[in-house]
């Protein structure tokens, strides 16, 4: 049995910015001693958890989601309030360090003790979204703060898999990028809770064209909730036009999911899904460990690259090996 690591423990509940980023550390490491302490860290800040409102923010690269953050988290602050930043980077492959570096870009937000930027590199976790996210919110919960943002690269499946660890998924569009209907991926849509067309400054023609061609489609897609006719708003990060309709916006999801039961029945399937995504998680890693995986994996994996064993057969034979 590992003991809690006390000096974490109170500094996270202190609110303290140091020991929330070697908890967060310490979570995100493979270590297997590592991993131990983090499980018993995360059972005692769990029932200091819960209380902050998750946002997800996904949008093509390019459509300004990191403008768009640092404005809002700005604005969060001087409404009192403290803002948690996960900035889900792509991974290099050589390294596998972050790519876009996210503190670089939120320059401004960075300097603000209310808040705290985190930027976690993929680390080829499905859809681009960091294996530990989802631990690192409820660590930045359990720090106080009353806003958590979840920023992902925008690419490939990470629009489903922030979607379901959030509150809120918000869907960020760019009012000039050619035919709107064309762009829109339908199961995205569906997803999104909110959809905002950034970049308005550049043209707000453009941008209430695109605003109205989104509305249109939105009525022939399967809306996320039946008590929430998802809203599309236009606004300027970059002018910070249009963020406090945008907070008032997500205040006042939260107020009607709350109100029909379905803020928390989302948190319960969400918990739900992460316990299984964890027992995935670990029979692959119990899987790879095993010692007689290990000794035949690179046998059976030229066998079946060479066509001389079937892949489902090698399958069953390298699994068998769990039960010997």
């Amino acid at each position: 049995m590992n003991t809690v690591d006390h000096a974490l423990l109170d500094g996270v509940l202190a609110h303290q910015l140091r020991p929330l980023a070697k908890t967060i550390t310490l979570i995100e490491s493979q270590r297997e001693d590592h991993r131990a302490r983090a499980h018993t860290l995360l059972e005692a800040l769990l029932p200091h958890t819960g209380s902050a409102i998750r946002i997800g923010i996904s949008g093509v690269p390019g459509v300004g989601k990191s403008t768009f953050i640092e404005a809002f988290g700005l604005y969060l602050i001087e409404q009192g309030l403290r803002v948690a930043v996960l900035a889900v980077d792509p991974s290099s492959n050589l390294s596998g360090g972050s790519i876009l570096g996210d503190k670089t870009r939120m320059e401004l937000l960075s300097r603000e003790p209310a808040a705290f930027i985190r930027p976690s590199p993929s680390a080829g976790s499905l859809g681009g979204v960091a294996e530990k996210t989802r631990e690192a919110m409820l660590v930045c919960e359990a720090s106080g703060f009353d806003v958590i943002v979840v920023e992902t690269v925008g690419v490939g499946q990470s629009e489903t898999a922030v979607a379901g660890m959030t509150d809120l998924f918000c869907l960020l569009q760019l009012p000039n990028a050619g035919d709107e209907l064309q762009a829109i991926k339908k199961g995205v849509m569906e997803l999104a809770g909110l959809i905002i067309i950034n970049k308005a400054d550049i043209s707000l023609a453009a941008a209430q064209t695109a605003c109205s061609h989104i509305r249109t489609a939105l009525r022939m897609l399967r809306p996320m909730s039946p008590n929430w006719p998802v809203p599309v708003l236009t606004l300027s990060a970059l002018q910070k036009d249009g963020i406090a309709e945008f907070w008032d916006t997500v205040k006042r999801y939260r107020d009607t999911m709350t109100a029909s039961g379905e803020f928390a029945a989302r948190r319960k399937h969400q918990a739900a899904t992460w316990m299984w995504e964890l027992i995935d998680a670990s029979l692959k890693h119990r899987f790879h460990q095993h010692p007689r995986v290990r000794a035949e994996l690179p046998g059976f994996t030229a066998a079946v690259e060479e066509g001389r064993v079937t892949p489902s057969a090698a399958a069953r034979e390298l699994l068998g090996f769990l039960n010997g």
